[in-house]
């Protein structure tokens, strides 16, 4: 398959137009913290001084996953269909925090073990009922897999705004989460695995357990696309494909949780330069995501203790990103401000 190809967006001659214009604003040196580096950020990826946000959006991507049977998760199945018609309903917390922020929010099927029919609001592209159980025999078929990640790659490519979050929706999906974790970042099981939903801690063990034989029995997978393949699911082969589409796109990139961050692993792997279009929207409560973003060498803008999904991460980070644009764009300068610069 096409991986789109992501270009860096070092430019010293922009980086130091930018750095001028953050130095003259009528502030003291530093003194916006984290969104001085965010506004650098989204001036060096819209290759301007004049940056904006257009149209954002959030994508839910939802889907089940086999592994489930294992009993590795303190809910049912059913769940993740039930949430998709409350997403649909606008009852769940992303329907809030996205009007709130003024967001458009998009819910995909990617592959929910559930028949919804056409859907008003429900973008339907379903891979399969449910990957398999990854403690059995591998999650998806490779095809199965570049489907998933072109599907995701064709949605990125219709957005008309240029920021994109991402969410999910998917019992089970913590597990596979922290299996990509430990195959794409060596990082040992037992500090990837933490309680999802809320598992006990003997739960957490038996998910440790699950994902421990399940890495024996797959060994051999090693390549990014066959680790996806083997242990993800189709809604983060989705949300990687969407990202490497949207950061070819000079897209600003809006990373959720753990589950989000473990599509971004394995989309890094493939083009380690989407990093530069990445803002890390929160540090979640789920054990492995501090590790996640320490390999990343990211810093969160938000630590809220949240461990919910959905892109509700993204949601509440979105106002942040829009006030270091809107400083970068409208604050005055010491000079047309006629207050007197630091001596």
């Amino acid at each position: 398959m096409n991986i789109p190809h992501i270009t860096a967006t070092a430019n010293p001659e922009l980086a130091a137009r930018l750095e001028r214009a953050i130095a003259n604003k009528t502030k003291p040196p530093g003194s916006l913290g984290a969104l001085e580096g965010i506004a650098r950020q989204l001036g060096l990826i819209q290759q301007t001084v004049d940056v904006a946000l257009r149209q954002p959006a959030i994508i839910v991507f939802a889907a089940d996953h086999g592994v489930v049977d294992e009993g590795i998760s303190a809910y049912p199945q059913s769940v993740t269909w039930q949430m998709v018609e409350n997403f649909l309903a606008g009852g769940a917390a992303i329907n809030v925090f996205a009007r709130q922020s003024g967001c458009a929010l998009q819910v995909v099927d990617a592959g929910v073990n559930h028949v919804f029919g056409a859907r008003p609001g429900l973008v339907d592209r379903k891979v399969g009922h449910g990957t398999a159980n990854f403690a059995r025999q591998a999650a998806m078929s490779r095809a199965d897999c570049e489907a998933a990640l072109e599907h995701g790659m064709l949605l990125a490519a219709g957005l008309k705004g240029n920021v994109v979050g991402f969410g999910e929706m998917g019992i089970g999906n913590t597990t596979a989460a922290a299996a990509l974790m430990h195959k794409l970042t060596g990082v040992p099981v037992a500090e990837c695995v933490g309680a999802g939903t809320g598992l006990s801690p003997e739960g957490v063990r038996h998910k440790q357990r699950v994902i421990e034989a399940a890495v024996a029995l797959h060994a051999p997978a090693s390549e990014p696309l066959d680790i996806l393949a083997t242990f993800g699911g189709y809604e983060i082969a989705m949300i990687a494909g969407a990202m490497l589409k949207a950061a070819e796109r000079r897209m600003v990139l809006l990373i959720d949780g753990f589950i989000v961050t473990s599509a971004l692993l394995v989309a890094a792997r493939l083009q380690p330069a989407i990093l530069d279009y990445c803002v890390f929207s929160h540090c979640s409560d789920e054990a492995g995501h501090r590790r996640m973003l320490a390999h990343f060498d990211a810093r969160p803008l938000l630590n809220l203790g949240l461990r919910l999904g959905e892109g509700t991460g993204c949601a509440l980070a979105l106002p942040l990103l829009g006030a270091a644009a809107a400083f970068l764009r409208e604050m005055a300068t010491f000079e047309s401000a006629q207050v007197s610069d630091k001596q």
